[in-house]
């Protein structure tokens, strides 16, 4: 049975001319005693909410997981697909892609990054099943991961975390191969790798990976475990290719046919390509069929339920919001018109939380270690501990990628709409696991405070000026930044309504007064920029702003407007929206035969294609620097008076 996966990979890379062959024949064994003795899944319900989640951190040995999925009899896993890895429109893609084929539980092949949504799995695992009891959640997080994984950064954070918080639903098997694609693991690493796992809270041990007793003695006594668990399986890479096993030659290139006829004879493999004998395919199905009657099981538990609490499970796992949502956000919204409150919009974020959090159970809170900072934690949110997973707050440490990376787990195990934050300019050392959130199209929601210049003293290496282009130049990322309460809040509920996209919340940490005075029932957010100010009479002057230059735009347009210009505000909280609207929309609120000025307290770059050839950009062209936030935006020329000047010049030029 390992031997059909061994041949499936030999012969996919080798029509494919492309790919890695040598995991998927090492760790064959592994997966064969995982995938048919041990993974509670069904592939013919794939997405059974108390299935195990199996994640290959390893994502370069795609093959090893479409083979196997071929094998037990997933729908949607054929043999042409197989035949047709890493070709274009297939669902085999170079890496495991999320979305594109069933029993792929989240997008691998950024080394690290696997193993570190896996915590966030495990997490959500405890999480639900503290909510709805062990009768409805009950099942493992296991991870096939490589000397790569264990090497990059971001897994020494998720591997702190998990063993901190003793998520001991969590397996990770290590291909321990001793090999990279440089040679030797020797070359570079001659650390021990068991021991770091012991000191961070984990359980670890080391087997023979090409034992199946012993891959399934470890696996078993694992399961039993009160922490996390590492399995190092000692394998060969490359198993039974006599001339190129063990060697880094087999980890990222075709063997060559001359090399598969030799495996071949050295495996007793005698079928001919991508056929699998009938005796070894039905061993495979029977083992995709053998969790039927637990998955039935549960299902009838589901049944027995009460009412409400069935329903909110499903509509929970379904990932729809509460219908009462709606009603508490536009009662908040209408409050703050009325009592128009001057906060930074950290704060107008800690207050949408406290009305959010109160009628949406579904979410999940947290911090790099800024709470107070990131105001992230709302009335009455518990803490999640090792001990009590009902609470709804993560401490997550000062582990801003890890953080990230289990967020997204927490996403696609479904059940929870995460939140955390820490600093906007930090969002670099989250931007891996980020820009799988967007890939993936998962409802994960950063809450980056200290947003610009306007933090202050804090100076150049807190101060953001280049991230909100970075962020709105990739794909699928709704990146707000609002002016005031009532922004940050349609903010927030846009936010939570993206079902198909992670958004980042940019929050200042000084004070900005209210600029939306009157109540509208419209999410005025919601198509990314509308008009806040009208010019009172036909407009010669649009003022583009977002976050807290709206405020310097509205002094503006009070100033041009005095001197007999007609001038008028546009609020722009989020440019990703903006640009999904039709040009007509476009044309309209960016204000046609206007001079248009943007003021951004950052750099232009991503400004121009709004405010053409004869408009002006008022913000920053370099670093900050340590002074209090008011004397900065002065220094730096982010002024009303700046924009005034700008306006009257082009104007000028236009004439």
């Amino acid at each position: 049975m390992a031997n059909a996966i061994r041949a499936l990979a030999m012969d996919a890379v080798q029509k494919a001319n492309s790919g890695h062959p040598g995991m998927p024949m090492g760790a064959a064994d592994i997966a064969t005693v995982l995938f048919t003795k041990f993974l509670k899944i069904d592939p013919r319900q794939p997405n059974w909410p108390d299935r195990d989640r199996f994640v290959l951190s390893a994502g370069h040995g795609s093959m090893l997981l479409y083979a196997v999925n071929y094998l037990l009899g997933y729908e949607d896993m054929t043999i042409e697909q197989i035949k047709n890895f890493r070709q274009l429109g297939s669902i085999t893609a170079g890496h495991p892609e999320y979305g594109h084929a069933a029993g792929v539980e989240t997008t691998t092949g950024p080394l690290g990054q696997g193993i570190s949504t896996a915590v966030g799995m495990a997490l959500a695992e405890r999480l639900l099943a503290a909510r709805f009891g062990e009768k409805i959640v009950d099942h493992f997080t296991y991870v096939l991961a490589s000397d790569g994984d264990l090497m990059e950064g971001v897994s020494h954070e998720a591997i702190g975390l998990a063993g901190h918080l003793k998520l001991s639903r969590l397996i990770v098997l290590y291909d321990d191969n001793e090999i990279t694609i440089d040679g030797a693991l020797s070359l570079s690493e001659s650390g021990d790798a068991l021991k770091r796992f012991e000191a961070a809270g984990w359980n670890a041990t080391r087997i023979d990976g090409h034992n199946p007793a012993e891959i399934a003695a470890a696996i078993e006594k694992a399961q039993k475990s009160d922490r996390p668990s590492l399995i190092a399986c000692r394998t060969v890479i490359g198993y039974g290719a006599p001339n190129k096993r063990g060697k880094s030659s087999s980890h990222g290139s075709p063997l060559g046919d001359d090399e598969i006829v030799l495996a071949r004879e050295t495996l007793h493999w005698n079928a001919e390509p991508f056929v699998i004998p009938n005796e070894t395919l039905d061993a495979w199905r029977i083992a995709g069929l053998r969790n039927v009657k637990a998955r039935k099981n549960w299902e009838e538990q589901l049944a027995a339920l009460p009412a409400e609490t069935r329903i909110d499970f499903e509509r929970r796992i379904a990932g729809d919001l509460p219908a009462d949502l709606g009603k508490a956000i536009a009662a908040f919204k209408e409050k703050l018109v009325a009592e128009k409150p001057k906060w930074a919009t950290r704060k107008s974020s800690e207050e949408a939380l406290n009305i959010i959090n109160s009628v949406l159970p579904d979410t999940i809170g947290g911090s790099a270690d800024l709470t107070g900072s990131n105001n992230t934690r709302s009335k009455g949110q518990q803490a999640v501990t090792a001990e009590d997973f009902s609470g709804s707050f993560i401490h997550y440490g000062i582990r801003e990628h890890g953080m990230a990376a289990a967020m997204n787990g927490l996403a696609l195990h479904k059940g929870f709409i995460p939140y955390s934050g820490t600093f906007l300019v930090f969002t670099d050392y989250c931007r891996p696991a980020i820009r799988l959130s967007a890939l993936m199209g998962q409802r994960v929601i950063y809450v980056m405070t200290h947003d610009s210049i306007g933090l202050g003293e804090d100076g150049p290496t807190h101060q953001p000026v280049e991230h909100l282009a970075s962020l709105r130049a990739m794909p699928n990322l709704l990146v707000f930044r609002p002016a005031d309460a009532v922004e940050t809040l349609e903010c927030w509920q846009l936010a939570l309504e993206s079902k198909d996209a992670p958004s980042i919340l940019a929050l200042s940490r000084q004070n900005l007064p209210a600029v939306r005075t009157e109540n509208s029932e419209k999410n005025l957010c919601a198509r990314g920029a509308y008009e806040l100010v009208p010019a009172s009479s036909k407009a010669k002057v649009s003022l583009l702003a977002t976050g807290s230059e709206v405020e310097i735009a509205v002094a503006a347009q009070k100033m041009l407007e005095k001197e007999g210009i007609p001038a008028r505000v546009v609020s722009m909280p989020c440019l990703d929206l903006f640009d999904r609207q039709s040009s007509d929309f476009q044309k309209e609120i960016l204000g046609e035969d206007t001079v248009k000025i943007a003021i951004e307290a950052a750099v232009r770059y991503g400004w121009d294609r709004y405010i053409g050839a004869d408009g002006d950009f008022i913000g920053m062209t370099g670093f900050g620097a340590s002074a209090p936030a008011p004397e900065l935006y002065k220094h730096f020329n982010i002024t009303p008076e700046a924009a005034v000047a700008a306006a009257k010049a082009r104007l000028e030029e236009k004439s």
